[in-house]
């Protein structure tokens, strides 16, 4: 399977891929694409999803799909500008990590009242 990433700019509490065979879980919601035939194509809209935001076709019997990427707030370049996942294997999909949350900012004219009291 190959899965191109469409990165949307959106907050979600959770986004999980697992693919098993031709069968992608999303979320815990599975999307069996094993009865497409070589050469088949399933039109934007034919999965009933917003998940998938294309077409999926078979070709050479390898299924390729766009797959709808929620970026957080603190979203990487790899995650912006995502790579294809090309002949992704069976198990958790990797998708591209988040940049690390940022140390909590302090306010510097509290950290002055807090020194000029100690």
């Amino acid at each position: 399977m190959n899965i191109i990433l469409s990165p949307v700019r959106m907050d979600v509490d959770a986004f999980e891929v697992t693919k098993f065979g031709d069968t992608l879980w999303v979320n815990g919601q599975a999307f069996d694409f094993s009865p497409m035939k070589e050469g088949s194509t399933l039109p934007y809209g034919a999965v009933v999803s917003d998940h998938f935001p294309g077409d999926v076709n078979r070709d050479n019997g390898v299924i390729t799909l766009t797959l709808r990427l929620p970026l957080p707030w603190n979203y990487s370049q790899a995650q912006a500008f995502p790579e294809p996942l090309l002949n992704v294997p069976d198990g958790p999909v990797k998708l591209p990590d988040p940049l690390p949350p940022e140390p909590e900012m302090k306010d510097p004219v509290i950290d002055q009242e807090e020194a000029a009291n100690e």
